[in-house]
């Protein structure tokens, strides 16, 4: 086993990937890479300002870590995009299968991975693989690909397979389906009131293809679905996440909490109750975006769970196991500074990116055409 999960704080180290503030690594994040107490980082827009200051940030977790990090982002395309241009800014994803061009999404895919590669990216929380299932609905619409199962599995399959085919590793979102709520898990726990069979034939469709389609990692929703566990939500949710996910859908990748500090947990658990409790459940990675001194104590919980629980202990190494394995198989590695003004929004990316401009473009005026 590596050397970086050797120690129980190294052992559940591997299971948080935190959030800064700022455009260069914070001294203190960089020891905690160090000692292995991070699988890695992800960016937003606060962490952002150009592209070579993106690569040297990117290349400074990398350089940090004690194993190959996860680099990570979300770069879904549409309202959420954190990279500036010249990086490829894809249109929202409902507009992407509009166009019902299989391979043209998995051709935007690959060209985002090549980019995010160059940077020194392997990891982007995409795509979303919930169905627009609820028009009121305030924070998916449209960030998925359609409001038919179908749609999402076709396109979704294809933005998977884009990515990865790129060495960049997928994260399918948000596991059982965020699609048919009417609150923002941002803000509060959402609640989902659809019975077993709407869940079976229309929320779940999706995550089983990604499954069957090797997708390297999921992530979990902060929703609470009825008929699935009336008690917690998903992510602390043993029932969704190991039974249905793991047992019966048979996925065998890294699945990853949302947020722990979205107002969906936040305002209703610690995050020494939350961090341990969604490990249980069988999240491999807690994401805590932002605060150092939170993901601190979420590790100090998982350590003192583990000393004095042998079961959970080994859902931990099972976690870390997991997380060692795609670390391995996709390491960063971020081309040279000379090189990124070819890779990132090149002539390449100009060609893909106006192709689909220029297609969306033209749908919109027949669809205005033939409705006047």
């Amino acid at each position: 086993m590596a050397p970086s999960i050797d120690t129980l704080r190294g052992l559940c180290g591997q299971l948080i990937m935190g959030g800064f503030e700022g455009q260069t690594l914070p001294e203190r994040y960089g020891r905690a890479l160090a000692k292995g107490e991070r699988c890695g980082a992800i960016l937003f827009k606060r962490n952002i300002g150009d592209i070579e200051q993106t690569s040297v940030l990117c290349r400074a977790i990398t350089d940090a870590s004690a194993e190959p990090p996860l680099v990570a982002v979300d770069q879904e395309g549409g309202r959420v995009s954190r990279l500036p241009q010249p990086f490829s800014v894809l249109p929202p994803m409902r507009q992407l299968a509009a166009l019902d061009d299989v391979d043209l999404t998995r051709a935007a895919a690959a060209q985002v991975a090549r980019e995010l590669r160059a940077l020194g990216f392997n990891l982007n929380f995409a795509p979303v693989m919930d169905v627009d299932s609820n028009p009121d609905n305030p924070i998916i619409g449209d960030r998925a690909f359609g409001a038919e199962p179908r749609s999402v599995m076709r396109h979704g399959i294809a933005f998977v397979r884009g990515l990865q085919e790129q060495h960049v590793l997928a994260c399918a979102k948000h596991f059982p389906g965020h699609g048919d709520t009417a609150l923002d898990s941002h803000v509060d726990l959402p609640h989902v009131d659809a019975d077993g069979k709407h869940l079976s034939y229309v929320e779940l469709p999706p995550f089983r293809a990604a499954s069957g389609a090797g997708v390297a990692s999921m992530m979990s929703a902060h929703v609470v679905y009825r008929a699935l566990d009336e008690e917690v939500p998903a992510t602390f949710s043993r029932a969704i996440l190991t039974n249905l996910l793991r047992r019966e859908i048979g996925f065998e990748g890294v699945l990853f909490s949302d947020d722990l500090e979205m107002g969906a947990i936040e305002k209703h658990h610690a995050i020494d109750h939350a961090a341990p409790t969604a490990v249980w459940a069988g999240c491999d990675v807690l994401l805590i975006c932002h605060d150092q001194d939170k993901q601190d104590a979420a590790l100090e919980a998982l350590v003192e769970r583990a000393s004095r629980d042998d079961f959970f202990r080994k859902r931990c190494e099972e976690a870390a196991q997991r997380v060692a394995r795609i670390r391995q198989l996709c390491p960063p590695k971020p081309a040279e500074r000379s090189r990124l003004g070819e890779l990132v929004g090149g002539r390449d990316s100009r060609l893909i990116t106006d192709e689909i401009a220029a297609r969306v473009a033209a749908r919109e005026a027949s669809e205005e055409e033939q409705g006047s």
